[in-house]
């Protein structure tokens, strides 16, 4: 079974740079064989077809990214610097590979369709760890939450939706992590408490 996992990972993992490359639609299953290094033969003995294979590999990278996202919650530094770095992993994990292609609005469009579940259930998860870590920060006193006058999960919505809105604006890339380094200070700013 170890050994099927890792030829799975070895064909997922090959199979994303050709669909940045091409787009979904032009990506062949011959074009993700040859990548990968193994027949066609083996590779339909591992997914039945194109749609499987983009939604194992949606899922094996929204997964990575979560785990990226967990390393950097558990760092080191205060609770805004975990959050900067937690967001900045998921961006390089599952929005940057994908802000140079020429497809990405293709390869958006078709992870909605074959793998929408999983992109919203990482979404939730996301909110959840960000929630659980304003509001233990909080508790500690870590932050003041009053004086921006919203809970921990109303501001982690806040910071995922600013994370949206920026990609949606500025793309991928160096725009986007300087406007998320810029709302991240905003966000220190009016979030830490007063030490005089």
């Amino acid at each position: 079974m170890v050994q099927n996992d890792q030829k799975t990972a070895w064909i997922l993992d090959a199979a994303l740079p050709v669909f940045i490359r091409y787009g979904f639609r032009k990506t062949s299953m011959a074009d993700i064989a040859q990548a990968a290094g193994i027949s066609r033969a083996s590779l339909y003995l591992a997914f039945s077809n194109k749609e499987q294979l983009f939604r194992a590999g949606s899922a094996r990278a929204h997964a990575k990214a979560m785990d990226e996202v967990g390393l950097a919650l558990s760092g080191e530094g205060d609770v805004v610097a975990r959050i900067e770095a937690a967001i900045t992993a998921f961006q390089s994990s599952l929005i940057a590979p994908f802000g140079g292609s020429a497809e990405a609005a293709e390869l958006f469009t078709a992870n909605m369709a074959l793998a929408e579940d999983i992109t919203l259930d990482t979404r939730a998860r996301l909110l959840e760890q960000l929630a659980s870590h304003l509001s233990k920060a909080a508790q500690n006193g870590e932050i003041n939450l009053s004086n921006v006058g919203a809970g921990p999960k109303d501001l982690a919505d806040m910071i995922v939706s600013a994370m949206d809105g920026i990609k949606h604006v500025r793309g991928a890339g160096a725009a986007l992590e300087d406007g998320m380094r810029l709302f991240m200070r905003i966000l220190r700013a009016a979030t830490m408490p007063d030490r005089n």
